[in-house]
């Protein structure tokens, strides 16, 4: 074997040595674009700013969707105006999940408003040009939070950087809104 050969086959070979270690580091780079994929188990935790409940449940097991828990979490998310209850698109829970995977923590979301009856939301409308006529609060595929701890814009951030679907942002009020609906920013 002569000298440019023997080198050839060392650089082949080191090359290869970085490659076989840095596969499993990128192997386990969780995805965050599959909502509830993969295995194990996602947890959220909430205080309701109006009502004072708190929830601390796991949702979501082995990447499937746990009944009993996502029954807890529209009885949670409920209209706290009126009481009345509807199902909250899982997928709002699966952002809300992603953001606290993106920051790195899981500290306590603190609810404004989660499920809006058409009753509430019109009687909203009437108070403040901030609320849509077909708010996506109305289908429970949206939610007003704060994230404990955390600036409100490092959460709107993250949360547009998901492309997941709507983020509007309210600085005076402090708080974000994030929804299920096509991508876009307010």
């Amino acid at each position: 074997m002569d000298r440019r050969s023997f080198l050839s086959l060392g650089i082949k070979a080191t090359a290869g040595i970085i490659i076989a270690q840095a596969v499993p580091a990128w192997a386990s780079i969780p995805s965050s674009s599959q909502p509830c994929s993969g295995k194990g188990t996602r947890n959220l935790a909430f205080y309701h700013t109006h009502t004072r409940e708190c929830l601390d449940i796991t949702y979501s097991r082995n990447g499937k969707y746990d009944p009993k828990a996502l029954h807890q979490i529209n009885r949670y998310l409920r209209d706290f105006r009126t009481g009345e209850v509807h199902p909250i698109d899982p997928e709002v829970l699966d952002i809300l999940w992603q953001v606290q995977q993106e920051i790195g923590c899981d500290n306590t979301y603190e609810v404004i408003s989660g499920y809006r009856s058409p009753k509430t939301n019109e009687k909203l409308r009437n108070r403040s040009n901030g609320v849509a006529k077909r708010s996506l609060h109305m289908k429970g595929q949206a939610i007003d939070i704060r994230l404990t701890g955390k600036q409100t814009s490092t959460v709107r951030d993250c949360a547009i950087s998901l492309e997941a679907g709507g983020v509007g942002y309210y600085a005076k009020s402090n708080f974000v809104h994030i929804d299920t609906g096509r991508v876009r920013t307010w």
